[in-house]
């Protein structure tokens, strides 16, 4: 008896639930995803995530955030490699990007898709590379404390100069999510920069590193390496923008290797950041 064909791709969104399969296959791709991520993802939007499906399998994924009325981000373009070539992910590409409407979408693009993405409307905004090793240990800064002990207020405002979009919503969990270590400089009683460092598929990811200069940042991420080590991994990942010189300075100062880049993309205008205090890009998946 012949077998049944396949049916037809169906686009749905996805939950929590469905997308530790997603975070398997971003794993698998090298991708190195932060093992409990989903919670401040799908706290910022939990509509903007989508599995394609075919009999009820998933073989596709993307997800399209939305942070404001304004701005939106796409991430987490996958396609299950036996499924590749048939047309799935442009089909859960388009399907998924209605969801931002009329927001000027970003995008962290692999150069093996960059003209792909030009051709959705897309245009370069600056190159990232993820760079990743060891940092040696420091002496621990007084003036580096906890995020829980900084005004949520204040360390909000920071993050707000530096994403084309408030995130409240995301930024909560991602500061106090399980596992999550956020850390704030306060100098002459305001912050001067924070960053985040999360257990990952491999080396801890460091991210974001917002500073004022790069001192702010050579001291914070020194105090984040070294709460790396203390959840068991000495190594760290942390994606750099070329748009921040001081950034890759930094980070070959502390023997950090680049890995990979991609390139920040976006459909349309953004409101203005304070791209030379960004020296470590939040995530990949989310912006």
């Amino acid at each position: 008896m012949p077998s049944r064909s396949p049916g037809p791709l169906r686009v749905s969104t996805a939950t929590p639930e469905d997308w530790a399969l997603v975070r398997a296959w971003a794993a698998d791709e090298g991708w190195n995803p932060g093992v409990a991520d989903a919670r401040a993802f799908f706290a910022q939007d939990p509509g903007g995530f989508f599995l394609g499906r075919i009999d009820g399998e998933p073989v596709s994924a993307v997800s399209v955030v939305n942070y404001s009325d304004r701005y939106a981000f796409l991430g987490f373009y996958l396609v299950r490699p036996d499924q590749r070539g048939l047309g799935h992910g442009l089909t859960t590409w388009q399907a998924a990007l209605a969801h931002a409407g009329d927001r000027t979408v970003g995008l962290d693009g692999v150069p093996a898709q960059q003209d792909n993405y030009r051709r959705s409307g897309f245009s370069t905004a600056y190159r990232t590379a993820r760079y990743v090793g060891e940092v040696p240990a420091a002496a621990p800064a007084p003036d580096v404390v906890p995020a829980e002990r900084v005004d949520p207020a204040a360390v909000a405002a920071y993050d707000d100069a530096c994403h084309p979009a408030d995130r409240p919503r995301f930024l909560a969990p991602w500061l106090t999510t399980p596992g999550h270590r956020a850390l704030v400089r306060v100098v002459g009683g305001r912050p001067t920069g924070y960053g985040v460092v999360r257990p990952a598929q491999e080396e801890a990811r460091i991210g974001p590193l917002f500073a004022d200069t790069a001192a702010d940042a050579a001291v914070l991420l020194d105090a984040l390496a070294a709460e790396a080590r203390s959840f068991g991994s000495p190594r760290i990942a942390i994606d750099m923008p070329e748009a921040n010189p001081a950034a890759a300075h930094l980070a070959r100062e502390r023997g950090l290797e680049p890995t990979f880049e991609t390139a920040r993309m976006y459909t349309g205008p953004i409101r203005p950041v304070a791209q030379e205090r960004i020296f470590g890009v939040t995530t990949l998946e989310l912006g």
